[in-house]
């Protein structure tokens, strides 16, 4: 199904210029999966949430966790130079994942909530390289 999800939104962004908002329930999707939730667990999970739970996107293992992410479109201009930050501190882990234009998974980073406060809670813009000081769960780089 997510396969199907991307395919459907790269051919909205070949024929409409702007792909679809999906990279948020593809990244949440993507993270449980890499964390060792089953797609049952997730399913499960996820049927009585709303699109919107305050400060955290899932818990598994009596873990909160948190997910970023970002996604260039390819197009010019489009290379990520800012991430996401985290607006309140009401989860235990956050994940960050770092697509291709193709919704590939190039690098997914852990933080801990207080590593995380401690690093970034007064700074206002975050890149990638800063979280990329974190726990690295996954690099293409590591696939080589």
């Amino acid at each position: 199904m997510r396969n199907e999800l991307v395919k459907i939104s790269l051919d909205w962004q070949h024929k409409y210029g702007v792909a679809p908002q999906i990279t948020t329930v593809i990244s949440e999707y993507d993270a449980a999966m890499l964390i060792g939730m089953t797609e049952v667990e997730y399913s499960t999970y996820m049927q009585e949430k709303t699109a919107v739970t305050k400060g955290y996107d899932f818990i598994f293992s009596g873990i909160r966790y948190q997910i970023k992410a970002n996604r260039p479109s390819g197009k010019k201009g489009s290379k990520v130079s800012r991430v996401p930050k985290a607006a309140n501190y009401y989860w235990d882990k956050l994940i960050w994942v770092l697509y291709n234009k193709f919704f590939e998974i190039q690098e997914v980073w852990e933080w801990d909530v207080h590593e995380y406060k401690d690093n970034f809670d007064k700074i206002n813009r975050l890149t990638p390289q800063m979280y990329r000081n974190g726990k690295c769960l996954f690099s293409v780089e590591e696939k080589l």
